[in-house]
């Protein structure tokens, strides 16, 4: 083998090293700190790892599989239960949400949820002041924020956002056009339309008395 490829080769297992080793500390960042942010997540690790490489950073997917890794080996025994309670819960406030459609995103709905997590909805009124005042006619008190979501690869747009607790859980409301229903925005993990689950799609993953292989069978309820 030329002495070039040598390098070339030996610098390519360095980097995909380095790749893994950022991933599982990144994961490491969100599970115990709660960090939610993929790219500010990859960024502390690199930097606590002394990693400069911009090629070293991993993709979120990568990301999130060493999350669900990191999940069975060390949190075996707290993260379902942490997980189930948030779903039970994300049933319970859509059924109380009823009126605006919501679907379940994100880590509750991905099985990646910890102690952390909130329980993230997606709610749809061409009125968003609509839902705000549905909260506080119910005594629910609610911090209003913004995100930006993208909608493609090259449009994106702000929508509001309601934060408020219940049950000693955090929620998370955005709150979006009822055409939004229609297409969801882009996933920040893969970059493809973000997964969502109507009420019933989660009563069924809930229902589900195995808990063996359960990220396959919430994609397929999802997909129902």
């Amino acid at each position: 083998m030329a002495r070039g490829e040598h390098h070339r080769i030996h610098a390519q297992d360095r980097q995909q090293r380095n790749r893994l080793r950022v991933a599982q500390e990144a994961a490491r960042l969100m599970s115990e700190h709660g960090i939610r942010d993929f790219h500010h997540a990859k960024l502390k690790a690199a930097e606590r790892l002394g990693i400069h490489d911009a090629q070293a950073l991993p993709r979120n997917q990568e990301i999130e599989d060493a999350l669900r890794e990191r999940q069975r080996l060390f949190d075996a025994d707290s993260q379902p239960q942490q997980l189930g309670a948030r779903r039970e819960a994300a049933v319970e406030a859509m059924r109380f949400l009823d009126r605006f459609d919501p679907r379940l995103v994100g880590p509750v709905l991905e099985g990646t949820a910890d102690a952390h997590s909130a329980v993230c909805l997606h709610v749809f009124s061409d009125d968003p002041d609509a839902v705000m005042l549905f909260l506080r006619e119910h005594g629910v008190p609610a911090e209003l924020q913004t995100r930006r979501l993208r909608l493609s690869r090259e449009e994106q747009a702000d929508y509001p956002v309601l934060l408020f607790a219940a049950d000693g859980l955090p929620f998370d409301l955005t709150v979006m056009p009822r055409d939004a229903l229609r297409q969801a925005p882009l996933d920040r993990i893969d970059e493809k339309p973000m997964r969502r689950a109507s009420l019933g799609a989660v009563e069924e993953l809930l229902a589900e008395p195995d808990a063996g292989d359960e990220f396959e069978r919430m994609l397929a309820a999802v997909r129902r």
